[in-house]
């Protein structure tokens, strides 16, 4: 999916520019974006290759109440790490233990997770784009989205503490945690203040110099996300003096925006729409939105699935999955738009 993103955008910035006769103008503002992201998913990619993740995962499956754990996780995984890298972690562990319903426990870890990633300017790349195109604060941006994403931590840990009790594999290995892994710990603490802004975002070099002298495997990340934005920026930038407009309605923003989002996903929706609107309120809550609904709507919605689908045990499942991923989905769609306007008013 990233790579026909990657495409898709490519194409665009080519052809808008051919049309244009001109490259378009990166400012620094998108590079420091860029810039952003690219550490914190060195972090991420460092998490995981030193075991911090997998330790994570390994301590929900004790005791009781484990699908009730495994969804709360997510959702505050999804916070830190993104809520692409949480379905990696947990969708993996959910399918190895002894449940009956698999499908309706990685639907609802779908749903955790994009609505935890909402909650913070570094959940998801969306969110890390807005926060900084609109210089945001913040205390702002928390008070935003946080009826939002507090209303469906509610719901789905309501849904989930009544779900059966699961009893996971005997067997167990002990996950030691890898030499980097305080680094990256402290690296992750660290750069959360550079990325909303309370220290220099230059910090992040150390992370790039620690992991290019010390940890390399942890540049194995995922460049085709980082093209992918390069290529949106500038095919806004372009769209913007092709279009030249406005959207004048915070309404009208935040229904377009998750709209768009089933159609291209939220991460280009939210890039697109940036270029045409102020009402950065509207915008945030359109694409946290709009990651519900459909596969489409959210890279992590396609994680999920695909992790679903490629387990031997399940595959046969996969239509009876997909139909009820699309009709919770759209049933979640259909809270937070219900929200939004609620809120709103």
């Amino acid at each position: 999916m990233r790579e026909w993103l990657l495409l898709g955008s490519f194409t665009g910035l080519f052809l808008t520019s051919l049309y244009l006769r001109k490259f378009p103008k990166y400012n620094l503002l998108e590079l420091k974006v860029l810039f952003v992201l690219f550490v914190f998913l060195i972090i991420i990619k460092g998490l995981e290759n030193s075991l911090v993740l997998k330790k994570i995962a390994s301590k929900i499956e004790d005791g009781s109440r484990v699908a009730f754990k495994l969804v709360l996780t997510t959702f505050f995984l999804s916070m830190f790490i993104t809520n692409d890298v949480a379905l990696l972690v947990l969708v993996p562990l959910t399918l190895c233990l002894e449940i009956e319903r698999k499908d309706l426990l990685v639907i609802l870890e779908a749903l955790a997770a994009n609505a935890g990633s909402a909650l913070t300017p570094f959940g998801n790349p969306q969110n890390l784009f807005l926060y900084w195109y609109y210089n945001l604060k913040p205390i702002p941006f928390l008070k935003t989205i946080a009826p939002f994403s507090l209303t469906f931590l509610f719901l789905l840990g309501i849904v989930t503490f009544f779900l059966s009790p699961v009893r996971p594999k005997s067997e167990k290995k002990e996950i030691k945690l890898g030499p980097s892994a305080l680094f990256y710990l402290i690296f992750l603490v660290v750069f959360i203040l550079a990325a909303i802004r309370i220290i220099p975002v230059a910090i992040g070099g150390l992370v790039f110099f620690y992991a290019l002298f010390r940890d390399r495997e942890s540049l194995n990340i995922d460049y085709a996300l980082l093209g992918t934005f390069f290529c949106l920026f500038g095919l806004t930038e372009n769209l913007k003096f092709i279009l030249i407009s406005s959207l004048k309605h915070p309404e009208h923003v935040f229904l377009l925006s998750a709209g768009l989002s089933q159609m291209i996903s939220n991460v280009p929706a939210a890039l697109l729409l940036a270029k045409f609107t102020t009402h950065w309120k509207a915008l945030l809550w359109g694409v946290s939105v709009g990651g519900f609904g459909n596969l489409i709507g959210s890279l992590a919605n396609l994680i999920a699935y695909r992790l679903f689908v490629i387990d031997p045990a399940l595959r046969e499942s996969s239509p009876k999955f997909l139909l009820e991923f699309t009709l919770l989905g759209y049933l979640a769609f259909g809270i937070g738009v219900a929200l939004f306007y609620l809120v709103a008013r």
